[in-house]
């Protein structure tokens, strides 16, 4: 373990106490928002990023170390096991490593080699390696025996090639110095496969396409593997090598085994085994190992993304306790509309039909006016999908005719909506209401609170990835669920309002215990401290305390419940309150005060500098939101297809994703635009993120626009637009909203007078 500890250390650059703290924690159960927020002294001060970091190689390397012995074992069951192996299957730092040294002796089917060696043919074979001198015939003579299935000379050497070819392909170190040597040398190209330039039209640009493969980037190498995949293109890896001559892989061979080409009588047949064993075993084999490779690290580059753009999201400003207006856009179905109170509880379902083909605008405004009268609604939350812009246009001409309704309207997004419609959560919170209704719901709630809402839908749903279906699905997943879990926990979760699924994701909670305390509280009321907490089925003291700082309980008997301050860390509140001769009340809130006390003043063996240093900053502001404020966009009146798009045009737009190569932004057009990582800033950006994140609001100018192949291409650069840049180089963007876009069937300056004004008298009276 020691070992492991010290690797670990050394990868993350920190101290080995640090880690083996870490480590203790982790084995007795603490989870690393806990680690991260309430264990600095142990740590170190390790940070979450940190500890995931640390809690991912420990996986990794305790797998290693278990392949290892059994290696060990089976080596040393088949007799085999020598000091040097040992030495050698010890030292082996990755499990590619491990694998290499155990090849040659792993079990496996019989093979034409293992047929050669039982008819004693391995003399002959090591007879030509070491002395190149003797002719193969002459010396194949000598081991040619029809009862052991070697009935002529031809026979014979054809057997000793297959334990030669054999051994070539399985020597460790051979196959270790090729495997790199590719890697760094090896260019991997494309082609299209015959007759599949119409059906796989989308993989075009890499019909003819090649690039060094250590050096093609995750989103590149995974398209490319995803159209080999369905058959559409042809993939081949390969060194640049000069025909008519030797393959410098074959000659990598001949120098390992000492093999030349002198004129002697056997360096034909060792050279011709040697091409062999480049072209028949080891280049397929190191193109598969290499393949794998970079699909392994296409992979994990495509998770963090993934991973980031699910905390940008899931972290996007709240609106708040405000009633709110959620509409499902869609055409021949209707927009779908709910009406959520400001805790999020459901008041009121419809469904309006202001698009084709019924085309009741004016009667879709005055249902929407008399809903937003009646139930006092200051929010109105669009989904971005289907009829989203024609939509939006509605509500825009209900806000000029209806001013006094003081509406404000925002585009969210409604990846995964669907999803949790149909989801057996969904059916228990509304059991009455229609499938379709459901996803009106979910709008509304997560513009009011994006993380309380989002949490109910499986991360791989809400779709702020790329090529998410291609990626290790075991892998993501744990990405995905730990971005969520680091999420809510940073933000806290007041366990009188929460949700199940929002309190399942709480540190030392699970779906069960979620279940517990909903159970609880819809039986005996809200909890009025932390310390009630406790009475909860099966929540026992090692769950409390992973629990109870991220659990919120607002306007209870202590101040302190309200905050993230630990219970564990309420006598040194007390401390400092007696210290200075301040109430605890008083405190809460005195910056200027707080901050003139020294943390090392309260420390003691338990609680050190940095925890009391955060609870000074807590006592600041307790239960302080770390969420940004809420904002909208504008999207331009009049642009909502993408025909609409010139270039030049300056828009508002939201970023929806951020990949390695930029950011994809949704303009309102139904198809979100790419901003390329040169044209997110006059300064030179080496990663996105240092511009942008999921859920900004940013300010671009229309770069390029290709209609026909649904290609946007964005700058948020200050200089003069291109005219001169090429309508193929707009780029493809990866999220592309279904249903096409249809013609506005209203009247934007329609009278307010009619069921609109009607509509409003009448709710007014009602009210």
């Amino acid at each position: 373990m020691d070992k492991i500890n010290q690797r670990i250390a050394s990868e993350l650059g920190v101290g080995l106490p640090q880690v083996s703290a870490a480590v203790e924690l982790l084995g007795e159960g603490a989870s690393v928002p806990f680690i991260a927020r309430y264990r600095k002294e142990r740590t170190g001060g390790l940070d979450d990023t940190q500890l995931r970091r640390l809690e991912e190689r420990l996986g990794y390397l305790r797998e290693l170390e278990e392949r290892r012995a059994t290696v060990l074992r089976s080596i040393e069951e088949q007799g085999k096991l020598s000091p040097d192996l040992v030495r050698a299957i010890n030292g082996a730092t990755t499990k590619v490593e491990l694998e290499d040294l155990y090849a040659p002796f792993k079990p496996k089917r019989r093979t034409k080699a293992q047929v050669a060696r039982e008819a004693g043919l391995e003399g002959l074979t090591d007879a030509l390696l070491a002395n190149p001198a003797l002719a193969p015939e002459a010396e194949g003579a000598k081991f040619v025996a029809a009862d052991k299935g070697v009935p002529d000379i031809k026979a014979a050497l054809e057997g000793a090639r297959h334990i030669l070819l054999e051994r070539m392909g399985e020597e460790p170190a051979l196959v270790g110095t090729l495997r790199a040597w590719v890697w760094s040398e090896g260019k991997l190209t494309a082609k299209v496969s015959r007759g599949k330039e119409a059906d796989g039209a989308k993989f075009s640009d890499y019909f003819d396409f090649g690039q060094g493969i250590r050096n093609i980037p995750s989103h590149r190498a995974l398209a490319m593997l995803r159209g080999r995949n369905e058959g559409v293109l042809d993939l081949d890896l390969d060194v640049a090598h000069e025909k008519g001559k030797p393959h410098p892989g074959e000659l990598k061979v001949r120098a390992a085994f000492g093999i030349a080409e002198r004129g002697r009588p056997a360096d034909a047949w060792l050279a011709e085994t040697a091409r062999l064993a480049w072209k028949s075993r080891l280049a397929p084999s190191l193109a598969g190992d290499l393949l794998a490779r970079l699909k392994e690290r296409a992979d994990v580059e495509a998770i963090s993304v993934f991973s980031k753009n699910l905390k940008d999201l899931l972290l996007t400003a709240p609106a708040g306790q405000r009633a709110t207006l959620g509409l499902d856009p869609g055409y021949r179905t209707g927009v779908k509309a709910a009406v959520v109170d400001r805790t999020g509880r459901l008041l009121e379902t419809t469904t309006i039909y202001p698009h084709e083909p019924r085309r009741d605008w004016q009667g879709s405004l005055a249902v929407l006016a008399a809903l937003c009268v009646r139930h006092t609604v200051e929010l109105i939350s669009i989904g971005n999908g289907t009829a989203s812009r024609e939509t939006e246009r509605l509500i825009a001409e209900l806000i000029v005719k209806a001013p006094n309704l003081k509406l404000t309207k925002v585009m969210v997004s409604e990846a995964g909506a669907s999803v949790y419609s149909a989801s057996e959560l969904a059916a228990k919170e509304f059991p009455e209401v229609d499938v379709s209704l459901r996803g009106a719901v979910s709008i509304a709630r997560r513009l009011q609170d994006p993380l309380a809402e989002l949490v109910k839908i499986e991360p791989k749903a809400i779709g702020v990835g790329q090529y998410q279906h291609d990626v290790d699905q075991a892998g993501l997943a744990r990405s995905l669920d730990a971005a969520v879990e680091d999420c809510v926990n940073l933000v806290g979760v007041d366990v009188n309002t929460a949700s199940a699924p929002l309190l399942a994701r709480v540190s030392g909670l699970n779906q069960t215990l979620a279940l517990n305390i909903v159970a609880f509280r819809d039986e005996n009321g809200a909890f009025k401290s932390r310390a009630a907490l406790k009475k909860v089925p099966r929540l026992g003291p090692k769950t409390f305390e992973q629990a109870a700082g991220f659990l919120r309980i607002m306007g209870g008997k202590n101040p302190l419940d309200a905050s993230a301050v630990h219970p564990e860390a309420y006598p040194v509140v007390e401390r400092i309150s007696q210290a200075t001769q301040r109430p605890l009340k008083s405190l809460i809130g005195d910056s200027a005060f707080l901050k003139s006390l020294q943390p090392a003043r309260f420390a003691d063996v338990q609680f050190g500098i940095p925890t009391v240093a955060d609870i000074l900053v807590e006592l600041e502001k307790p239960g302080r939101d770390p969420r940004p404020e809420f904002r909208t966009a504008s999207f331009q009146e009049g642009i909502e297809k993408i025909s609409d798009l010139k270039p030049g045009l300056r828009l508002e737009g939201v970023v929806t994703n951020v990949t390695a190569f930029g950011a994809f932004v949704d303009v309102g057009v139904h198809q979100d635009g790419l901003v390329h990582i040169s044209e997110l800033s006059d300064r030179f950006v080496k990663d996105p993120r240092e511009v942008v994140k999921t859920g900004d609001i940013v300010k671009v100018r229309v770069k390029d626009v290709d209609v026909a192949k649904g290609r946007i291409a964005l700058t948020m650069k200050s200089g003069a637009i291109d005219p001169t840049v090429s309508r193929s180089g707009a780029a493809s963007a990866s999220s592309t909203r279904s249903g096409a876009t249809a013609p506005h069937t209203g009247r934007a300056d329609a009278p307010a007078e009619g069921a609109l004004g009607a509509a409003l008298r009448r709710a007014r009276d009602g009210r």
